[in-house]
């Protein structure tokens, strides 16, 4: 279907009526629609995994590990905890407020949801927003990637076949289309993908005041820090783990890693046996490896790759027929250097070498750019390790781990500045798509006239006394 102005403006209008019949605030609603939106991608999962190996070249396995286990996961997590996070609170209005004791917050949806998601998780960052957006008690609209069109296709057809479009629905095409769904007034827009983007989005929702969340991969690059005492074969594990997984392509990756120039060429025949022990001598040729989403993602990776091509130790190579680009570590390579100042989102891995007894300075070059989505450390230095994560700005992150922060459940993702705003998951996602509304009962009886003309010196008195 060709989007108009006309057919999204229509369709926002059904689920605002449908919003207004109050349907959505039955906590007994909410639960049976996310049992009903668990169900659909256990029956899709084939359908889901196909999508995903045609679109990125992603092995089942992969798919279901990254995608769809992933999801079901944190729809069980929204279900168990869902009428517990919903419950009114309750607060002692306080001696000042007295007769009328009695405060209650309630977590009430915000109405209407855009959800804006990419490509390279096309389930994952659309129907897991969505589960949060359904638990907040809201109707919603996913603006899903064009790029992944089979995805996109899957998408479509599970949320026809689970929910009527005047609760969910699914909007598909490019850039024209989301415009489109910008200019109509949403009550709430959750948006995944990059920064540049995100200003366009926060551009837009700020002409109705919308609020916005944003999850972002951040504009300089995630790093990945490893000391001299730090476990190299463990870290060289899994870093290429991490690095070929949806051939880079995912938000809190290793954009580039630092190493220190005491361990660094032990470090670099480490990980270069790694990624040949786990991808076989040519990632072109092995079937699990996954590709690049468009020519023109692979065009710009081989470009970036030949800038380089002197400095490359391993890898190096693609096939823009496949749109696959080998694993390829680029060394020695400056802190300053172009590759190292954007987001690279693929198999391109540039190594930092610095000196171990100036990591600090390296995290104060890190701290003067854009606050990452992600950080790691790699070291057996716990003190430090721990002081650096309560101290730079960044989203999320591991200690001698990559991307497993992802997974556990009842804490928050999230991104600060140019890697995102807001926070999901869990309670966190209920609360990003809730508002909280403070209501305060009043008594009819005893009140006490305070507040009120005239106020007496006796008043006042009064008045202090409570304040103190």
């Amino acid at each position: 279907m060709t989007w108009t102005q006309t057919d999204i403006h229509a369709l926002l209008e059904k689920q605002k009526t449908f919003f207004q019949t109050g349907a959505t605030l039955s906590i007994d609603f909410r639960l049976e629609m996310l049992r009903k939106l668990r169900n659909a991608v256990r029956a899709h999962e084939t359908d889901l995994t196909s999508a995903l190996e045609k679109d990125l070249g992603r092995s089942p396995a992969e798919g279901f590990f990254c995608d769809v286990g992933t999801l079901v996961l944190e729809i069980n997590e929204i279900l168990r905890g869902l009428r517990r996070w919903s419950r009114p609170e309750y607060h002692f209005s306080g001696l000042v407020c007295f007769p009328s004791i009695l405060t209650r917050v309630y977590k009430l949806p915000y109405g209407q949801t855009l959800i804006i998601s990419p490509f390279n998780f096309p389930f994952l960052l659309s129907l897991g927003p969505l589960a949060a957006s359904l638990a907040g008690g809201n109707t919603a609209i996913i603006k899903a990637s064009s790029k992944s069109c089979h995805a996109t296709e899957v998408l479509l057809r599970l949320i026809v076949e689970t929910f009527p479009p005047e609760y969910v629905a699914v909007i598909d095409g490019g850039h024209d289309v989301a415009d489109l769904c910008l200019q109509e007034r949403f009550d709430k827009i959750f948006y995944t993908g990059s920064p540049s983007v995100a200003k366009h989005v926060l551009q837009e929702a700020s002409k109705n005041l919308t609020p916005v969340a944003l999850e972002l991969g951040g504009e300089t690059g995630n790093w990945c820090i490893v000391r001299k005492d730090a476990d190299l074969q463990d870290a060289a594990r899994k870093i290429a783990f991490f690095k070929l997984l949806n051939a880079g392509q995912i938000c809190i990756n290793i954009n580039q890693v630092a190493v220190a120039r005491e361990c660094a060429e032990e470090f670099l025949r480490l990980l270069k046996s790694e990624f040949t022990r786990q991808i076989g001598q040519d990632a072109l040729l092995h079937p699990e490896y996954p590709h690049l989403i468009t020519s023109a993602a692979f065009d710009q990776c081989a470009a970036e790759a030949e800038r380089y091509r002197e400095r490359i130790l391993y890898g190096g190579q693609g096939c823009r027929e496949t749109l696959r680009y080998q694993p390829t570590i680029i060394y020695p390579v400056r802190a300053d250097e172009p590759i190292v100042m954007h987001e690279l989102f693929s198999p391109l891995l540039p190594v930092v070498p610095y000196d171990d007894d100036k990591a600090d300075d390296l995290l104060k070059l890190i701290g003067n750019r854009e606050h990452p989505l992600a950080l790691y450390l790699f070291t057996k230095d716990r003190k430090w390790a721990n002081s650096v994560m309560q101290s730079q700005q960044y989203g999320g992150g591991c200690i001698n781990e990559v991307c497993l922060h992802l997974m556990v459940k009842g804490v928050p993702f999230n991104g600060t500045g140019h890697s995102g705003m807001g926070a999901y998951h869990g309670l966190w996602g209920f609360r990003e798509f809730t508002h909280p509304s403070t209501v305060l009962t009043g008594s009819t009886h005893m009140n006490l006239p305070l507040r009120e003309h005239p106020f007496t010196k006796s008043k006042l008195r009064l008045i202090r006394l409570f304040e103190r």
